[in-house]
């Protein structure tokens, strides 16, 4: 047994603790929004946040879990989050998903992202290159992204 607190709320699983989170979140709390990928934390489908930092949820277990706050897409739609509503704003300003398969992780990763700057910077091009570098989005929608990434650090700003 180990207990997860997923967004906030403590969660009992009755799983193997090298479990990786993924699954814990998917297929024991039906916690859906965390995508399956690679499987390889090569594609970035899949991250979460555990303690603010992004990771791949594919390949931590949930053993690295216990005791830390792990947050999903989920809790960055429900409005109480500035920076993920921020990031949910621009995405759709720049219309920025396709197929939208690979969005959950992208919106996790530059909402850590943005987390992580001093309040008010504004990052430069290069620098949102480098925290988005870990999700590949097939359609190929990257420029949309920056720009995404961009305009919700100016509207937090």
């Amino acid at each position: 047994m180990s207990t997860l607190n997923v967004n906030g709320q403590k969660h009992t699983v009755d799983t193997d603790p090298g479990t990786p989170i993924l699954w814990a979140l998917r297929d024991t709390l039906g916690m859906t929004g965390t995508k399956f990928g690679c499987g390889a934390a090569l594609c970035g489908a899949c991250t979460v946040h555990l303690d603010g930092e992004a990771v791949r949820s594919c390949i931590t277990p949930i053993s690295a879990a216990e005791g830390k706050k792990i947050t999903t897409i989920e809790a960055t739609t429900d409005g109480r989050d500035r920076v993920g509503s921020a990031v949910h704003a621009a995405w759709v300003k720049h219309d920025v998903a396709q197929c939208g398969y690979c969005q959950s992780g992208q919106i996790m990763s530059a909402t850590a992202f943005l987390k992580s700057l001093a309040p008010g910077k504004q990052p430069t091009p290069a620098e949102i290159d480098s925290a988005m570098a870990g999700n590949i989005c097939r359609c190929g929608t990257y420029a949309r992204i920056r720009a995404a990434v961009a305009d919700a650090a100016r509207a937090l700003a």
